[in-house]
């Protein structure tokens, strides 16, 4: 009698199955555990670069606001409206005199970006002005009328003033209508004089001169009714203005090379811009005592009660800059299966908060959506940074004479 075969060792079909199903669920819990993680570790990523971004910008836009206004905080100055004509492109930024527009001469000029159809400010473009010499008195006056030549002839020797410096000719009138302020630059030094005991400041034109146009200054100014002020080195003149395009931070200057017309990208992923004029509306108003907040306004308002909304006077109220920076996500939130975001639910707001204290704050919703983006605006997180800088060039400023 035969002995019975021996069953042979192995796995059945149904303990395959089991082996089967069992890797299946822990390879799915793997990779779901590793796409937590990815997630998990994109949004720390992005979180970290909004935070670096945002900070980056709000510090850049702090340090042009905080040297603003130097050798331009002459009353004769602020608020001048100003002739510019720059061979590299930059334009002066436009505000509204009542319902005139001018191009005012202040530590900043605030271009506000309009409302979208309720649902958010767009970007401001925020234009911060200083010069660079160390001393921005106006120590000149015109001794003679002037009428677009190639140069002026002012009271005494000009010291300090330097062959490629850049100028500014205020005129002393304050009778309507009053001249406009112009910008140019030294072509020569002053130091070697045609004729002894004429003291001259050539501002020819050419390609050397950035800032002396064709026609010379562009304004007529009468014999002892203008001063001159040096704003130092042409190449040193800080007129900077920052906004955002497309997501990125972006800055033009009259200091950043040969093509100042083209704005120079910054930063990437900040979505706005916005800024507020902190303005002094005390009835006593002296800058020597000191210069208080009592009024935040994006727009000019009539800070010194003369009927005229944006003269000089209400520029030499402006005491401080409120600055707001709208950073996002680098990387966008996974949507939900029908394709929605919720990682924002509703377009952050800037300025909520009453400061300094007991001044009424000012909210501005802000427009965060990129025109071309083909993912929606909610599916990303966005953080807001915010500063007060007292302008305090503003206060340093000189009696009129």
């Amino acid at each position: 009698m035969s002995a019975p075969p021996r069953r042979q060792a192995g796995f059945s079909i149904v303990e395959l199955m089991v082996s089967v199903v069992i890797s299946l669920l822990a390879l799915s819990l793997a990779v779901r555990l590793y796409v937590s993680s990815e997630q998990n570790k994109q949004s720390s990523l992005g979180s970290s670069d909004t935070m670096q971004n945002g900070m980056v910008a709000l510090f850049s836009l702090n340090r042009d606001a905080s040297q603003a206004g130097w050798g331009l905080n002459d009353p004769l100055v602020a608020g001048c409206d100003t002739l510019f004509s720059d061979g590299h492109g930059f334009s002066l930024a436009k505000s509204k005199r009542d319902n005139a527009e001018i191009k005012p001469l202040a530590p900043v000029v605030i271009e506000v970006g309009k409302d979208v159809a309720n649902k958010g400010a767009e970007s401001d473009k925020i234009t911060f002005y200083a010069g660079s010499a160390i001393g921005g008195t106006g120590s000149l006056r015109l001794t003679l009328d002037y009428g677009g030549e190639g140069t002026l002839s002012v009271d005494r020797f000009p010291y300090g003033f330097a062959r490629g410096d850049a100028i500014l000719v205020a005129p002393e009138s304050i009778v309507a209508p009053v001249p406009k302020c112009t910008i140019g630059q030294i072509s020569s030094d002053p130091s070697v004089q045609a004729v002894v005991g004429v003291n001259t400041i050539d501002i020819a034109g050419g390609p050397a001169n950035r800032y002396n146009g064709a026609g010379g200054l562009g304004a007529n100014y009468t014999n002892g009714t203008a001063r001159v002020f040096n704003l130092g080195p042409a190449d040193a003149l800080s007129f900077h203005t920052w906004t955002t395009k497309n997501g990125f931070l972006t800055l033009q200057a009259t200091d950043l090379g040969s093509d100042s017309k083209k704005e120079q990208t910054v930063l990437d992923n900040i979505v706005a811009v916005k800024a507020q004029y902190g303005f002094d509306t005390s009835a006593v108003f002296d800058p020597e005592v000191g210069m208080n907040v009592t009024q935040w306004s994006a727009e000019m308002v009539d800070a010194d009660k003369d009927t005229v909304t944006g003269g000089p006077g209400d520029w030499q109220r402006i005491a401080a800059v409120r600055l707001a920076v709208v950073a996002r996500s680098k990387m966008p939130d996974k949507p939900a299966a029908d394709g929605s975001c919720s990682a924002t639910t509703a377009m952050p707001q800037v300025f909520t908060k009453a400061e300094p204290s007991g001044v009424v704050a000012v909210p501005i919703t802000v427009k965060v959506d990129i025109a071309g983006d083909p993912i929606d605006w909610t599916c990303y997180r966005y953080r807001v940074f915010e500063t007060v800088v007292a302008m305090r060039n503003a206060a340093w400023r000189p009696r009129a004479q």
